[in-house]
């Protein structure tokens, strides 16, 4: 596409679960030139099967990860994504790294590495896009492999960032460590603030999934498509 629409500036990405707002391309478009951002991701809203799952938005599995517009250290889903034509020619393909196929986070590992050649981030919360939530995605066991999922991505995502550096492997499971370490607090001052176990415990599962990551473990969620 690059090579045959010399006027291809962006790529505009969501998923086919997805709807988007009638305004979602020009608000993201938009995004792009006032924040001189060469990638932009927006919210991802929670649409659930059965009503009575509404509380669940705040979850952060749920919830997007910036509330206001501006220029963001990272992105993390290219649930909501706009990519620029120069990120595109720069990153060259293949742009996807294809042993994160089963588990996801391959669009994660993209975006930390187009954010570690240079590439501004932006996030534009007013292009929403309205994701379907089915009723199993709420199970309890759903939303703990997914937490624990999302674990390992980041370790896998920190290791080649960090590859070539000195010591990478041994930082990063210090940090996977301390991570760990931290969770207790950080989930009891999250049951402080919302007072929901379920968001409380978060930090603990992902923490414990880059520490599992370390000894080989992935939550290859993908390959039980009807589970997902």
């Amino acid at each position: 596409a690059i090579l045959q629409f010399p006027n291809f500036r962006h790529l505009l990405v969501i998923d086919d679960d997805e709807i988007a707002d009638p305004q979602w391309l020009e608000r993201m478009c938009r995004a792009a030139e006032t924040l001189s951002a060469d990638i932009v991701g927006g919210p991802q809203v929670p649409v659930f099967a059965d009503p009575a799952h509404a509380r669940w938005a705040e979850h952060p599995v749920f919830a997007p990860p910036y509330r206001a517009t501006g220029r963001v250290p990272a992105l993390y889903s290219s649930g909501n994504l706009l990519v620029g034509r120069n990120v595109l020619i720069a990153m060259g393909p293949p742009f996807l790294d294809l042993r994160f196929n089963f588990m996801g986070g391959g669009d994660s590992d993209f975006l930390s590495r187009s954010a570690q050649k240079g590439f501004v981030l932006g996030w534009c919360a007013e292009a929403k896009v309205h994701e379907t939530v089915p009723a199993r995605r709420i199970e309890a066991d759903w939303i703990r492999a997914r937490s624990l999922r999302n674990g390992v991505i980041s370790t896998l995502v920190e290791k080649k960032k960090r590859a070539g550096t000195p010591l990478a492997g041994a930082k990063v499971l210090l940090k996977s460590l301390a991570l760990l370490a931290a969770s207790p607090l950080r989930g009891l001052i999250r049951l402080a603030r919302t007072g929901s176990p379920d968001i409380a415990i978060y930090p603990v599962h992902v923490a414990l999934g880059r520490v599992l990551a370390e000894f080989g473990y992935a939550n290859e969620q993908y390959r039980q498509p009807e589970k997902n």
